[in-house]
C-alpha cells in the first residue's frame, strides 16, 4: 500500500515517489500559448472518428491491367502470361496460378501495374517462384522474397515481413528508404511513399506476409508557392491529389496549417469507425527529423502494434506528412505481452515527439530488437553524450605534475598543454564510449529508472479521461534502486575500471540534472539543466552557476553562465570534415567554458555576469544550422517557462526551485535568427521576450552592433590609446588584421582606422601590399561587406599580391611559390619576416596562436609585432600571450579590448526591461518607414559614449598598474575583472544595498540619463527585476572603485572610497 507524503506525494512498496498531479495549475489570468509542437492527445474527450471504410486514399483503377494480364487482349508486344510462359523457369502448370496470386492476392496497388513495364512485372514473377523453391532448400522451410527495382522517378521493393516486428538484417528497406529518398526530399526534390502489408499470408501457413513499397517522384501542381500557403490544391503532388480521398485532404489540410505556424511536429490519432485500428497523422517540417520514418516502426512494433498501410506525403510549402495505420497483432504468443491498442496509442504518440528529437539514436538497435525501450536507449544516448564530453578528463597524474612544473616558464606550459590535448583525444573516443555503454542493457534499464523516478510526472488535466502512461506503470512495478544500490550494481556487472568509470557517468548525470523536457508531450528537442557542481576545480577554477545540455540528432549543444543574471551570445560552429567535427566535439565544451569565462570578464562593467551558448552541428547536418537553432531556443525555454498547455506542455520536475531567464545575443553564425528567436520567445509567452535576445533588428527594439560599430569602439579606444601614450604616428602604422571587410569587427575597423593597412586576411584568402593597401579601396568593401576576394587588385603596388583559398602553385612577387592556398592562409599570420607594427584580430577560430606556434612571432627573444589588440574572442591563448609580452610585445586581451558590444546589448537589454510593451514599440522600434524614434536615435549615441568611456577607464587603469607593477597587461586584465566581479557580488549582499538613499544616488548614476528623463526613477525601479537592479548596483560601484583604486588597493581604500560617496548624498 502506498504512503501519503505530507506534501501529497505517494512512496510506494518499491520505493517510488510518485508525482501525480490531479490537475495543472495555470498562472491565474493565463491562456494557453502557442507552443511549437501540436499534440492530439489520446483519450480526451475531443478524439476524432473516422467514417471511412477504406485507407483515405482511392487508387485511380488502371483498366489496363486485365489486357496486361490476359492474352490477346493487350496492345503491347505480348502480354505477362505469354512471357511468363515462353521464359520457361516456372513448370507450364504453375504460370497461371502463380502469375494470377501475383495479381489478384497479393493486394498490389493498381498504381504499380500501370507504373511498371510488362518486363519488370515478370521479372518481379520470376523472383517469388525463385523465392518460394529456395525456401524448400532450407531447413526452417522459411520463405523469404526481397525485391527491389529503382529507377530515376519512382522505386519498388517487395519484402516478405513478419507483423510487428523490426528487421534488424538484410536490405532492410525503410531504412534504405530513408536514406535515399525521405531523408533528402526538399521542394526541388521530393519523393513520396505508399507502403502496405498483403492481407494474405504466405504458403506453408508461415505469420509472414508481403510487405510492398511505392516510391514515387513528386510532381508538385506548384513548386513555388507563397510562404505559409497551406491549400492543398497549390501546394501538393498530382499523384496525391488524385488518390486522395475527401476527408484525407480535410485532415492534411488541418495538419498542414498547424504544421506551417510550428517548430516540431503536429500528431493527430483517430479512430476508426467499426474498429479498434487507429490512424495516425504526423505533419513536420521537411528535413527536421532524418530516419524518422524507420524509426516510426520501432516504436509502434515495441509496443505490439502493427500497420496495414503507410503513407509519406511531401508538399511544396516545406511540409512533410506520415499517416500509419494501426492495428494490435491478432492471434499472436507476443501479443498477450502487450497492453490494449489505447494503450500502446497513448504510449506512442507521446513517444513520437521523444522519437522526433533523435529519430536514430546511438543504440537504435538494441531498441529495434525489443531489449531496451524507446526511453531508455534515447536516455543512454544522452548519457553517451554527457560522458564524452566529462570523462575524458585529465585525472589525479596530470595535477600532480601540473604542481611540480611552473606554467610561468613556456617550456613547461607548453609540455602541459601538448599532455592536456593528447590525454583529452586519446582516453576514452566516442565509438569506445558506445561500445561499453552497449553492453550493458540491464545496468541502463536501472539506471534509467532512476532518473525517470526522479524526473516522471503524471498528471491529470480537468478535460482528460485519465489514462496511465506505461511509464508510469512500470514506475509502480519495478524496484527503483537507491545511488548506493546502483554503485554497487554497476561494482558487481563490470568488467573492467574503464567500464566502471564509465557507467559511473550516468550516475553523475542523474545527480546533476536538475530539470528536463525528457518527459514533456511536445518537444523538438532534449534539454537538461544541469548542476555544474560536478566539474573538476582544478581543471574549470571559475566556478559555473548554470548548464544547459541540449541534444537533437542535428546538433549538440550547451548555455553555460556563470551568474545567475548573465549574458553572451549563441554561436553555430560547423566543421568541414567528420575529422574536424571530431576535433570540434572534443573541445565543445572547454572552448564554450572559455568564451563564457571570457565574456564574465568582459562584463565586469555592466549588470550581467558572463554566459556564452555553444551549437555544435552533427557531421551530417552541415546544413542544418536554422533548424538546429531553433530546436536549441525552444527546448531552452520549455525549461524556462511555466506549462499552460495539459497534454502539450505538462508540469515538469523542478529540482533547481528557481525561476531562471536567460539573456542571449548573437554571434558566429546566429546573426540572421536573432529576430526570429525574439518573435517565438513571444509566442511562447515569455514575459521578458523584449530583453530575451539583443542583437535584433531595429524594428524589433534592436541596437545592431555592426551598424553602429559598438564592438569596435571598444577595441579602437586601445588601439588609440597605445598610439597616445606611445606618442605615435598612426598614419604611419604598419597594420595586420584578421577578419576581413565582410564581418562586423573588421569592417568597422577598417572604416574607423587611419594607419596604413599592410595585410589583411579573411575567409576568401590574403590580401598584402608592403606599400599599404588603398585606403578608398578598403573603405569601399567594408561599406559593402563584402571579402577581400572583391579587392581590386590593379590598385597593389608591384611588391603587392592577393592569394585566394582556392588558389594553388601561385608565384609571390619575391619569388615564393604557394601550392596551396586555404594552408597559407590558415598560417599567414604567423609568418616571419614580414615587418608589422599593429596586429588587431578581427576574426578567426579560438588558440589562432597558442603555446606551440606563437614562438614563430618571436626572434631572438623579440616580437616581431610590437603591439596587438586582440578584437577577436580568444584568438590567441593565455600562454602565448604571456611570452609575446616577455618578449616586449604590447598586448591587450579580449576581455578588455572587446567589450563593446558587451555593453551595448546590456543598455539594450536595460531598456527592453524599463519600457512597457507599449513605451518599448514607440521608442525603441524603428517604424515601418525605416526612420527611426527620437529618443532611439539619442539613446544609441548615449551607449557610444558609454562604450567608449568604459573602455577608456580601463585602458588607462591596467595602463598604470603595469608601470607600477610590472606585472603582465594580460594578467592585470584578469585580476581587474575578477576583482570587480568578486566586489560586484560582495556589494549586492551587503547591507550597503538597503542604504535606500546611497541605493538611489548609485542607481541614478548608472541608469541612462535617457530612460531616467523618460520613464522616471521610480517605474524603473519598479519595472526592472530586482536582481538585475542589484547588478547594475554592484557592478558600478566596483568597476569605479578598482579603476581608480586598482586590484590591490589599500585596506583603507574603500572605506575612503565610500565616505566620499555617502557625504556627496548628504
Amino acid at each position: 500500500m502506498a504512503t501519503a507524503l505530507p506534501n501529497g506525494e505517494h512512496v510506494q512498496p518499491n520505493g517510488v515517489v510518485n508525482k501525480a498531479l490531479d490537475q495543472v495549475i495555470r498562472t491565474p489570468g493565463r491562456q494557453p500559448s502557442p507552443q511549437p509542437t501540436h499534440l492530439g492527445v489520446p483519450g480526451a474527450g475531443h478524439h476524432r472518428l473516422l467514417h471511412e471504410e477504406g485507407p483515405g486514399y482511392v487508387a485511380p483503377k488502371f483498366e489496363g491491367k486485365a489486357q496486361q494480364l490476359e492474352e490477346g487482349k493487350s496492345s503491347q508486344a505480348a502480354c505477362v502470361l505469354d512471357i511468363v510462359d515462353q521464359k520457361g523457369f516456372i513448370p507450364p502448370d504453375f504460370v497461371d496460378s502463380e502469375t494470377h496470386w501475383f495479381y489478384d492476392e497479393l493486394g498490389i496497388d493498381d498504381s504499380y501495374f500501370a507504373t511498371e513495364s510488362v518486363d519488370n512485372i515478370v521479372n518481379h514473377i520470376h523472383s517469388l517462384y525463385a523465392a518460394k523453391v529456395a525456401a524448400y532448400a532450407r531447413d526452417d522451410k522459411r520463405l523469404e522474397i526481397r525485391l527491389d527495382k529503382e529507377a530515376v522517378d519512382h522505386a519498388v521493393y517487395i519484402d516478405t515481413s513478419t507483423p510487428g516486428m523490426s528487421v534488424l538484417d538484410g536490405p532492410r528497406y525503410e531504412q534504405r528508404i530513408d536514406e535515399k529518398y525521405l531523408n533528402g526530399s526538399s521542394v526541388k526534390s521530393a519523393y513520396r511513399l505508399e507502403t502496405f502489408r498483403s492481407m494474405s499470408k504466405l504458403p506453408e501457413g508461415q505469420e509472414q506476409q508481403l510487405r510492398c513499397y511505392f516510391v514515387y517522384q513528386c510532381s508538385f501542381v506548384n513548386p513555388t508557392p507563397s510562404p505559409g500557403e497551406t491549400q492543398l490544391d497549390v501546394i501538393s503532388d498530382k499523384r496525391f491529389l488524385s488518390k486522395a480521398t475527401p476527408r484525407t485532404r480535410e485532415i492534411y489540410e488541418e495538419v498542414i496549417k498547424q504544421a506551417v505556424e510550428r517548430t516540431g511536429p503536429v500528431i493527430e490519432v483517430f479512430d476508426i469507425e467499426g474498429r479498434r485500428d487507429k490512424r495516425v497523422v504526423v505533419a513536420y517540417r521537411q528535413g527536421s527529423a532524418l530516419g524518422f520514418f524507420s524509426a516510426l516502426s520501432d516504436l509502434y512494433h515495441y509496443y505490439g502494434l502493427t500497420s496495414t498501410r503507410k503513407y509519406v506525403e511531401h508538399f511544396s510549402n516545406g511540409i512533410s506528412v506520415i499517416s500509419l495505420y494501426l492495428r494490435m497483432l491478432s492471434n499472436s504468443p507476443s501479443s498477450a505481452r502487450h497492453p490494449p491498442i489505447e494503450n500502446s496509442i497513448h504510449q506512442i504518440v507521446k513517444e513520437i515527439s521523444l522519437l522526433f528529437c533523435i529519430p536514430q539514436n546511438r543504440f537504435q538497435t538494441h531498441f529495434a530488437s525489443g531489449l531496451l525501450s524507446l526511453q531508455e536507449t534515447i536516455y543512454a544516448h544522452s548519457c553517451w553524450v554527457f560522458v564524452q564530453h566529462f570523462l575524458n578528463r585529465l585525472g589525479s597524474e596530470y595535477t600532480t605534475l601540473r604542481s611540480l612544473l611552473d606554467e610561468n616558464n613556456s617550456a613547461h606550459a607548453e609540455l602541459l598543454a601538448t599532455i592536456k590535448r593528447r590525454l583529452r583525444n586519446e582516453t576514452f573516443t566516442a565509438d569506445y564510449l558506445r561500445e561499453i555503454i552497449s553492453q550493458y542493457p540491464n545496468l541502463i534499464r536501472s539506471l534509467y529508472l532512476a532518473f525517470a523516478n526522479a524526473h516522471y510526472v503524471q498528471t491529470k488535466g480537468q478535460q482528460d479521461d485519465f489514462l496511465p502512461t506505461l511509464s508510469y506503470l512500470r514506475l509502480k512495478v519495478d524496484k527503483v534502486l537507491t545511488d548506493d544500490e546502483l554503485k554497487q550494481l554497476i561494482s558487481k556487472t563490470v568488467l573492467n575500471e574503464h567500464h566502471e568509470i564509465v557507467m559511473t557517468a550516468f550516475r553523475i548525470f542523474n545527480k546533476s540534472v536538475l530539470k528536463t523536457n525528457f518527459y514533456t508531450p511536445t518537444k523538438v528537442a532534449l534539454s537538461f539543466r544541469l548542476n555544474p557542481s560536478f566539474l573538476p576545480p582544478e581543471e574549470y577554477p571559475q566556478p559555473l552557476y548554470g548548464m544547459f545540455l541540449v541534444i537533437s540528432s542535428e546538433f549538440r549543444g550547451f548555455h553555460l553562465r556563470f551568474k545567475d543574471i548573465a549574458r553572451g551570445g549563441i554561436r553555430i560552429v560547423k566543421s568541414r570534415s567528420h575529422e574536424a567535427y571530431a576535433m570540434n566535439a572534443r573541445s565543445l565544451f572547454d572552448e564554450n567554458y572559455n568564451l563564457a569565462n571570457t565574456q564574465a570578464r568582459k562584463n565586469k562593467d555592466i549588470p550581467e555576469g558572463g554566459s556564452k551558448g555553444v551549437i555544435l552541428l552533427d557531421s551530417q547536418h552541415q546544413d542544418k544550422a536554422r533548424v538546429a537553432f531553433e530546436k536549441y531556443i525552444d527546448s531552452i525555454l520549455d525549461l524556462l517557462l511555466p506549462p499552460t498547455s495539459p497534454g502539450i506542455k505538462d508540469p515538469i520536475v523542478d529540482l533547481h526551485k528557481k525561476e531562471e531567464i536567460l539573456f542571449m545575443g548573437p554571434d558566429e553564425n546566429t546573426a540572421d535568427l536573432v529576430d526570429w528567436a525574439t518573435e517565438h520567445a513571444r509566442v511562447r509567452g515569455a514575459p521578458w521576450w523584449k530583453s530575451f535576445f539583443t542583437g535584433k533588428s531595429p524594428k524589433l527594439g534592436g541596437i545592431p552592433h555592426d551598424a553602429y560599430g559598438m564592438t569596435t569602439l571598444s577595441v579602437r579606444e586601445y588601439v588609440l590609446g597605445i598610439y597616445r601614450k606611445l606618442n605615435l604616428d598612426p598614419s604611419s602604422i604598419r597594420k595586420i588584421q584578421t577578419g576581413g571587410p565582410d564581418g562586423d569587427l573588421g569592417s568597422n575597423e577598417i572604416i574607423l582606422s587611419n594607419e596604413k593597412y599592410s595585410a589583411i586576411v579573411d575567409g576568401s584568402g590574403v590580401l598584402v601590399d608592403p606599400q599599404g593597401l588603398d585606403d578608398s579601396e578598403l573603405r569601399r568593401l567594408a561599406k559593402e561587406r563584402v571579402m577581400i576576394s572583391n579587392y581590386d587588385v590593379s590598385k597593389l603596388s608591384l611588391a603587392g599580391y592577393r592569394v585566394l583559398v582556392e588558389d594553388t602553385s601561385v608565384t609571390l612577387p619575391s619569388g615564393e611559390v604557394v601550392n596551396n592556398g586555404t594552408m597559407f592562409r590558415n598560417t599567414f599570420h604567423l609568418r616571419a619576416g614580414t615587418a608589422y607594427d599593429m596586429f588587431v584580430p578581427c576574426g578567426g577560430r579560438p588558440e589562432s596562436i597558442d603555446i606551440n606556434s606563437v614562438g614563430k612571432l618571436i626572434v631572438d627573444k623579440k616580437a616581431t609585432i610590437p603591439y596587438i589588440v586582440e578584437g577577436a574572442n580568444l584568438f590567441l591563448t593565455q600562454e602565448a600571450k604571456l611570452r609575446l609580452e616577455k618578449a616586449g610585445c604590447i598586448v591587450f586581451k579580449d576581455a578588455s579590448a572587446n567589450k563593446g558590444g558587451v555593453t551595448s546589448s546590456s543598455m539594450e537589454v536595460l531598456a527592453s526591461l524599463a519600457f512597457d510593451d507599449a513605451g518599448f514599440i514607440s521608442n525603441m522600434c524603428i517604424r515601418e518607414d525605416g526612420t527611426a524614434p527620437e529618443f532611439y536615435t539619442q539613446y544609441v549615441k548615449q551607449v557610444q559614449e558609454v562604450i567608449k568611456n568604459n573602455a577608456m577607464l580601463e585602458f588607462e587603469a591596467i595602463w598604470r598598474e603595469r608601470e607600477k607593477t610590472g606585472v603582465a597587461r594580460s594578467v592585470l586584465s584578469d585580476t581587474l575583472s575578477v576583482a570587480i566581479t568578486t566586489l560586484d557580488e560582495e556589494l549586492q549582499n551587503t547591507e550597503l544595498w538597503h542604504d535606500l538613499k546611497l541605493r538611489k544616488s548609485v542607481l541614478s548614476d548608472a541608469l541612462p540619463n535617457l530612460l531616467l528623463e523618460k520613464i522616471g526613477f521610480d517605474t524603473i525601479v519598479e519595472r526592472v527585476p530586482d536582481g538585475y537592479l542589484r547588478g547594475i548596483f554592484g557592478s558600478y560601484l566596483a568597476s569605479r572603485f578598482v579603476y581608480e583604486h586598482g586590484s590591490s588597493p589599500s585596506q583603507f581604500a574603500f572605506f575612503d572610497f565610500m565616505r566620499k560617496r555617502i557625504a556627496s548624498i548628504e
